[in-house]
């Protein structure tokens, strides 16, 4: 098989999942091996997070990646880059579905109770949890964004 040259970061983020099912590799295993979050990690490897180059350089090892292709991930990303489409992805469409009934519920408590500003998605930090559920388990979801003020001038 001849080495591909990658071309943009997405072509390295395709090649990460295709050696995740071939190698039949774990996130979790990755995100022990990195000491960052299960969830960062994630979003690292798909294009949405900066690595540095010990960080690339380990997940170039993990999914047996070249160094043009490592390189790319210490590229900085296009973040939350859907051209402002809405994923079709049913779990994707559903958290987008969350936030579209919720998110102004969510607005009003957050100025209500911290004042006119926003949260942080820059100092922010994301956890998924299972909660075992005799009903059918749940997921649990915990955003914590660092709360910042509109200036006033």
């Amino acid at each position: 098989m001849s080495e591909i040259t990658p071309t943009c970061r997405e072509d390295v983020t395709k090649r990460i999942l295709q050696q995740k099912v071939i190698l039949q590799k774990k996130w979790r295993d990755l995100a022990q091996q990195l000491n960052q979050s299960v969830e960062w990690t994630v979003a690292a490897c798909l294009g949405q997070m900066q690595m540095t180059e010990e960080q690339s350089q380990s997940v170039g090892m993990y999914f047996q990646l070249n160094a043009q292709e490592c390189r790319w991930l210490q590229t900085v990303p296009y973040r939350n880059s859907t051209n402002g489409s809405i994923s079709s992805d049913p779990l994707l469409y559903r958290l987008h579905e969350a936030l579209g009934v919720y998110g102004p519920a969510l607005k009003e408590i957050i100025h209500e109770e911290f004042g006119d500003g926003i949260m942080s998605a820059i100092d922010f930090t994301v956890k998924v949890e299972r909660e075992v559920d005799p009903a059918g388990d749940r997921v649990k979801l915990v955003l914590n964004g660092k709360y910042l003020p509109y200036k006033k001038f």
